[in-house]
This record gives structure tokens, sequence and C-alpha cells, in this order.
């Protein structure tokens, strides 16, 4: 983004929005994400399945889902994904396994183990925008000619 930071409009009613400062989209079905051996073996009903999955953001690194437009757009089009929160990116880190995350400055307030910064995934920042607005000095020169 040539320096510039994002405006970002998201979704963030999923329990991959943590309160401890982490965005993802858990795979609810990898196997290693279950848990226990007799989760894995012998499954969840889906309702614990994602109650125990979201306990788990932020405290361990999950298997996230691998992010389709087809996902994205039946998200929007079912009401699963709405524009309900404004954001600001500003920065990219990675984590020990070498996996992207966005820096991103929430607009609650110092709140979380971040003082009110996230760490969204790529597949979240994937899954989940709805609109960013950038400088226009950050766009590429011959995407800016032709606006």
């Amino acid at each position: 983004m040539k320096g510039y930071t994002v405006a970002w409009a998201s979704d963030v009613s999923e329990g991959g929005f943590s309160r401890q400062g982490i965005a993802i989209v858990p795979d609810e079905n990898a196997a290693e994400n279950a848990g226990t051996d007799q989760a894995k073996w012998l499954g969840l009903p889906e309702r614990e399945r994602r109650s125990t999955i979201a306990g788990k953001v932020g405290s361990e690194v999950l298997k996230e889902k691998n992010i389709t437009q087809e996902m994205r757009q039946l998200a929007y089009d079912n009401y699963q994904t709405t524009d309900d929160h404004g954001m600001h990116i500003y920065g990219i880190a990675n984590d020990q396994n070498g996996n992207k995350y966005y820096l991103v400055k929430n607009s609650w307030g110092k709140t979380g183990p971040y003082d009110g910064v996230w760490y969204a995934s790529e597949a979240f920042v994937r899954y989940k925008t709805l609109s960013i607005v950038i400088h226009k000095d950050a766009l590429p020169k011959e995407t800016a000619k032709k606006i």
C-alpha cells in the first residue's frame, strides 16, 4: 500500500473475532481443531463444536478455512456478513508459523490484551471485508489513470 493505511469496513459478529485481539476464520471441521480424542473420533454436535473452537481463538493457532469468492458471496447474500464495524488497518505481521495477519486498530478504544489492536488473519480479511478506503496515491499508477 506504499506506506498508506486502509480504512476497513468489516463484519465482527462471528466467533472468530475474539475479545483476545484475534480475528480468524477457524475451520470447524478440521480434525486438528477438534481438541480431545473423543471429539476427534466421535465428533461433537455443531453448536458444541463451534463453541469449543470459539473458546480456543486467541489461545491456540487454529487451522482456518480456505476462503473462496463463492463463500464470501453466500455469506453476504444470507446476511451472515453485514457491514457492522469500521476499523483501521495499519500494518502486517506474521505469527510463529509464518501466517499473515493485518494489524487493525479497533474503534473500541484500548480494549483487549493488545490495547485496542487486533490481529486479523488474511482469511478473515478476505472473508469479512465489505469495503475499504485508501489514499489515492496508494493505487498503482495504471489503475489511478483510469479514474
